[in-house]
């Protein structure tokens, strides 16, 4: 049971990395081609719950702040339910 419910959750988030990385090809592409296209970026290293952000301006800065943070409660919360889960 547990396998199969792992293996199933796997198959749909990978189905759902698939989706995100599709629609992001499409809009990069309709950017490409409109020419309206602004150059921003920044990225984060998250070492252990300590998250490093840096980015070309501010706005990206705090997006990657706020995914960040909800990466490692989301870390956090499925450690804490494993642990409690499968004890």
């Amino acid at each position: 049971m547990n396998e199969q419910l792992l293996f199933n959750a796997g198959a749909i988030l990978l189905f759902i990395g698939f989706v995100i990385t599709f629609a992001a090809v499409i809009l990069l592409a309709f950017t490409a081609i409109r020419g309206k296209g602004k150059v921003r970026g920044g990225g984060a290293v998250i070492i252990g719950p300590l998250p490093i952000v840096f980015g070309t301006d501010k706005e990206s800065v705090k997006v990657l702040l706020l995914l960040s943070i909800a990466l490692i409660t989301l870390i956090l919360i499925v450690v804490a339910f494993s642990h409690y889960a499968f004890k």
